[in-house]
């Protein structure tokens, strides 16, 4: 059954989150297309809208969504950005993700060179590509 691919992305942005909210972990039914949250800290099972499955660890009929890290869109994704818009900044893109605090310079030297925008529309275009190739690849049939 197809998936609006809307729905999968809000999915992805959602297995995102780990901060203050909890993490969440995002399912999708290989055979109805549904998908299911499921929330880390307890007082969040309210934004939850349908019981989880008893068998929602049993990957032959849910699929766990893929995060950030899981298709590989964080350190490798700025270098590549770095490389391709801030070639002169590259080795210090490069030392900036050695250190803990990074993303926060990384914005910083992003607002500094004007490219804040020309790396979100990076991002969004590598996050769309790479959801796409994953449903691809996981038979997942989605509509736009």
């Amino acid at each position: 059954m197809p998936v609006k691919f809307g729905d999968i992305l809000q999915a992805f942005e959602f297995a995102d989150i780990d901060g203050g909210m909890g993490q969440c972990h995002t399912f999708i039914c290989r055979q109805t297309g549904k998908i299911y949250y499921q929330f880390d800290q307890d007082d969040l099972q309210e934004f939850e809208d349908d019981e989880l499955p008893d068998d929602i660890e049993d990957e032959t009929k849910y699929l766990q969504i893929p995060n950030t890290r899981d298709l590989d869109l964080g350190k490798p994704l700025v270098i590549a950005f770095a490389r391709e818009f801030l070639p002169n900044d590259l080795d210090d893109v490069r030392t900036i993700f050695s250190k803990r605090g990074a993303y926060q310079k990384f914005k910083a030297l992003l607002s500094r060179r004007a490219a804040i925008d020309a790396w979100h529309d990076y991002r969004n275009k590598a996050k769309e590509r790479a959801l796409r190739d994953w449903c691809e690849i996981h038979s997942i049939g989605i509509i736009d």
